[in-house]
């Protein structure tokens, strides 16, 4: 060993080496690493709340491959189960419900259906109200089961009834303002027909005749002032058993010496040249000309 090595390993230890470098640790420590470790933690605790909260709104929604809730999702299109309720506008192709359930539309205050054309113009409306269901179009028509059929039909220039019986209930029977055109007036059965004007005059004409039957009844008219039986071309034909005109005055003969004739019970039946019709005390010739007091204060 030489001089200069045993001089060197006689120093003591606590003096460096000349030539190594100084050795610092690697790593978080102190506060750091308590801020890294909170963050993840809290980090790990949102998203097992998120999980949590995810795992019961699809237990609650009753998610499925299918759908959500009452929502599913078919080929056909969607499919609502239950009470359903939209609050902004809702466009569809067809409403459609359950073969074994009605389809229901409620509101609290109407429900409206509106019709568009490619322009957007309104076309058709109807609405359903608390007071009155209206409806609003160019022809509102009512179908019989298989289609086939128009049952009513309403525009602006007519109101079509194509049923083969129109039956009103009320006491008061039907009111029309206006004419009436029908090839038809019956009653039900072992009912009685009334056409009756209370306030104006009853009018029924026809081009070709009216016939009025009464086959297991009587026919009565009944009015206050005159009753017309007017043919302007034709006859007036009464064909009965028994032709009764009642309340007919009855007129007074008189001979040349002014002694009244003694009552009988047999009358001829005259008639004045207005047309007024009275009774005149049959004799062996006429007497209608003798008892003409009647067709003078007529």
């Amino acid at each position: 060993m030489t001089q200069e090595q045993y001089i060197l390993a006689a120093q003591p230890n606590n003096l460096q080496r000349p030539g190594c470098a100084p050795v610092y640790p690697v790593g978080i420590y102190g506060w750091r690493k308590r801020c890294l470790y909170f963050f993840v933690l809290l980090l790990l605790v949102i998203m097992i709340v998120n999980l949590a909260l995810t795992i019961w709104i699809l237990k609650v929604m009753n998610f499925t491959v299918d759908g959500m809730g009452n929502l599913r999702v078919n080929k056909e299109g969607i499919r609502l189960e239950g009470i359903s309720e939209f609050l902004l506008p809702l466009y569809v192709k067809e409403i459609q419900s359950r073969r074994d359930s009605p389809l229901i539309l409620q509101s609290d205050r109407n429900v409206t259906v509106n019709a568009r054309n490619d322009l957007g113009q309104l076309t058709g409306q109807l609405t359903v109200g608390s007071e009155m269901v209206e409806a609003q179009c160019q022809r509102f028509e009512v179908r019989s089961s298989n289609g086939e059929r128009i049952l009513f039909s309403a525009d602006e220039e007519e109101i079509s009834i194509g049923t083969e019986k129109l039956r009103v209930t009320g006491i008061e029977g039907a009111v029309f303002d206006h004419s009436v055109e029908t090839p038809h007036i019956r009653a039900e059965p072992f009912q009685d027909l009334k056409l009756e004007s209370p306030t104006r005059t009853l009018t029924m004409e026809a081009p070709k005749g009216v016939e009025i039957s009464a086959d297991a009844g009587e026919l009565k008219a009944t009015c206050r002032k005159d009753l017309q039986l007017q043919s302007t071309e034709g006859e007036i034909f009464l064909n009965a058993n028994t032709i009764r005109l009642g309340n007919l005055p009855l007129g007074t003969a008189t001979t040349s010496l002014g002694l009244n004739v003694p009552k009988q019970t047999v009358y001829e039946l005259c008639v004045c040249p207005n047309g007024k019709l009275y009774l005149s005390p049959a004799e062996v010739g006429s007497t209608c000309h003798s008892t003409s007091n009647v067709c003078l204060w007529s």
